[in-house]
């Protein structure tokens, strides 16, 4: 039964808000968000703060203090846990605290999970409520690549680029910086702290000589870097492998790299992925899940448009978020965003299920979800 009063609603929304704090710091874990309230008054609140910490409906009982807290309830943005992991089950905190009411704002998909917490709660007395529509939507949105994860065990990608008012990212002459605002920048580093992962093409590693870090203040961690070589191209001296001892990073090759390429790469102390399969598509296939095995729930796909093909191709790009710059560049070699092969027929396209504008500095920032897990 879904919650149905305008209170039940609003507190359900706070524990959207709260769950934000954790971006950038709790994952391959979710973003949780927690509070208890009695007769309609907030009497403590929780978030997940970063891994291995105490989940949000434990924070939300600390922060309660000594007060009795019979006869509460408890609103939490995702089901609560009811298996042991780094921390104990939150079940068991919620019956030992006594809350006699759980209101919950979405599923947790994970095989261990789903369901089985919210059974345990009713088995034992207490009243549990489940929301949906638009509530739920924002919720499951919040937790796009836990739940994509959960699911197919690959990490969720986002694609980022910057483009001219005539779709262009490169002039024919391959230069490109810049084409976006500053301020557009300073904000894809943000991205780039909240993913767990960015990556890149060996082209523009070996054009820009790019870090891929997030340089931003504050930054909780930096993403694993990965470069996509299938033939371990990329040099010991540039500045990715110069920093693996710092920030870790992955070099995805194809099974015709040399090994005495790939050897070198090891040695300097950067994992190296052989993806397999007949053609570009597969292979990200197959990167992707063992970048997903080894613990990447997101990526920020920073090109290049080869690359960027290939994902679009293998069906693995889930949000497309797009600078749009006043520039107009022309060319008929002027490199396009998203190469790869494409579809033939407009019907064959793929459809965004959203589609957002913001004005970022000079820029246009188009963003758009292609896919909902």
């Amino acid at each position: 039964m879904p919650p149905t009063t305008d209170t039940d609603r609003l507190f359900l929304a706070r524990t959207l808000e709260l769950a934000q704090r954790g971006r950038g710091r709790v994952s391959p874990n979710p973003l949780v968000g927690a509070l208890i309230a009695r007769d309609g008054e907030i009497i403590a609140e929780g978030w997940h703060t970063e891994y291995g910490a105490p989940h949000a409906e434990v924070e939300a009982i600390r922060a309660a203090g000594d007060q009795d807290l019979s006869g509460t309830t408890i609103y939490v943005s995702l089901e609560p846990c009811c298996h042991t992991g780094k921390q104990p089950p939150c079940t068991d905190a919620i019956l030992a605290a006594g809350i006699s009411r759980v209101v919950i704002a979405s599923d947790d998909p994970t095989e261990k999970a789903s369901g089985r917490g919210l059974g345990i709660l009713r088995d034992e007395g207490v009243e549990v409520e489940v929301a949906d529509g638009e509530l739920a939507a924002r919720a499951r949105q919040l937790n796009q690549p836990f739940r994509k994860h959960a699911r197919t065990g690959r990490p969720w990608v986002l694609f980022k680029s910057a483009m001219t008012l005539d779709g262009k990212v490169a002039t024919r002459a391959g230069d490109s910086k810049w084409i976006s605002s500053t301020e557009s920048r300073e904000l894809a580093h943000h991205w780039r702290a909240e993913c767990d992962a960015v990556a890149v093409g060996i082209g523009t590693a070996i054009a820009d000589d790019p870090q891929l870090t997030a340089r931003i203040p504050d930054v909780a961690r930096q993403p694993r870097r990965v470069v996509f070589d299938s033939l371990a191209r990329l040099s010991l001296d540039a500045q990715l492998v110069q920093a693996a001892g710092e920030v870790p990073l992955t070099v995805v090759v194809s099974r015709a790299a040399p090994r005495t390429a790939t050897d070198a790469l090891e040695t300097h102390g950067i994992d190296v992925i052989v993806a397999t399969g007949a053609n570009e598509p597969a292979r990200v296939v197959s990167a992707l899940d063992q970048l997903g095995a080894a613990g990447v729930g997101s990526i920020l796909l920073e090109g290049g448009p080869r690359l960027a093909g290939a994902f679009l191709d293998a069906g693995e790009i889930d949000e497309l978020r797009l600078f749009l710059a006043p520039l107009v560049l022309g060319g008929r070699t002027a490199r396009d965003p998203l190469e790869g092969e494409g579809v033939e027929t407009i019907s064959e396209a793929l459809r965004a299920l959203t589609l957002d504008c913001d004005r970022v500095g000079e820029d246009l920032l188009v963003s758009a979800r292609l896919k909902e897990w």
